[in-house]
């Protein structure tokens, strides 16, 4: 079913079918905010409140021409400066498909570095997400040589991929910011580990690696399984709370996010806002089975 619904989430055709379907949309609300900064905005102030920081993301991914490349630029900029007007604890994360890589690197890089430069005045940061497996090495290029100029910026690794050790390593030699996550891409056995508890073995490891760095990272997870094995390691090591944070996605698990905060975490919540949101969404019910029984549910007419 996972890989079922991960082949969906790249379908054109069942993307315009889904986003004007009523239920598709209200269910979509609850991983996602809404359309638009407005939306997004409220939503992180919520997250403030409740003594949390917040990434907020454009959804937006593989566009096919640079005007669109360099309009979803200009929009990053806007939510940096309304970041500031706002008074949020809030920083951003960002896809590099919606900035052409797909149409070249130098391009991608250009606005990467523009993005980058213009959140340094508000002394915040980019989070560059990382795309299925045949974007990585051209992803941590790009992080690589725009981080060469602007410490600013850090990107995603993916416990699944066999390759993310050595990733990891050679990230950590130029002090680059890390938020580690299991993956969500549809990906072959040749790349990635196909059995969760390897995935899970992973992820472990790779916790071990970062925490101990010296260098503030981001745990991203919702298993408890892994929340437990970071806080015993964290606590084993004497690795401060203020030296990492957890982070999750918006509208999962709320009950684990609160449950954090009490327990004196930080916490980062991941924030998707726009109308190109059925790729994510499509992820968000491959992720966890509860995900897509909440939305088969809200499919049947409810009685009167």
């Amino acid at each position: 079913m996972r890989s079922l619904l991960l082949h969906l989430s790249e379908s054109k055709r069942l993307a315009p079918l889904m986003m004007k379907n009523p239920v598709s949309r209200r269910v979509a609300r609850r991983f996602v905010a809404g359309d638009n900064l407005d939306d997004a905005v409220a939503a992180a102030r919520g997250v403030n409140q409740a003594r949390q920081t917040a990434s907020l993301d454009m959804l937006g991914e593989n566009v096919t021409d640079e005007a669109s490349a360099r309009r979803s630029a200009e929009n990053y900029l806007a939510i940096f400066d309304r970041i500031a007007q706002e008074r949020l604890e809030a920083n951003v994360s960002l896809k590099l498909t919606q900035l052409g890589l797909d149409l070249g690197t130098a391009l991608c890089e250009e606005l990467v570095g523009k993005i980058v430069t213009h959140a340094a005045r508000y002394s915040n940061f980019v989070r560059v997400d990382m795309e299925g497996s045949a974007y990585t090495e051209r992803t941590l290029g790009v992080v690589k040589r725009v981080r060469a100029q602007h410490e600013n910026v850090g990107t995603v690794m993916q416990a699944y991929l066999y390759h993310t050790e050595q990733d990891v390593r050679e990230l950590l030699e130029i002090g680059c910011r890390i938020r580690l996550c299991k993956g969500a891409y549809n990906e072959p056995p040749t790349v990635a580990f196909p059995q969760k508890s390897d995935v899970d073995a992973n992820y472990v490891k790779l916790m071990k690696i970062l925490l101990p760095s010296g260098i503030y990272h981001g745990i991203a997870t919702h298993d408890p399984a892994m929340l437990q094995a970071t806080k015993e390691f964290a606590r084993e090591k004497q690795i401060d709370r203020e030296q990492f944070e957890f982070q999750m996605l918006y509208g999962i698990r709320t009950d684990l996010q609160k449950q954090l905060v009490r327990e004196g975490y930080r916490l980062r919540v991941y924030i998707p806002y726009g109308t190109d949101w059925f790729p994510y969404f499509m992820r968000r019910l491959a992720e966890r089975p509860a995900n897509l029984t909440f939305f088969l549910r809200s499919l049947v007419p409810r009685r009167s």
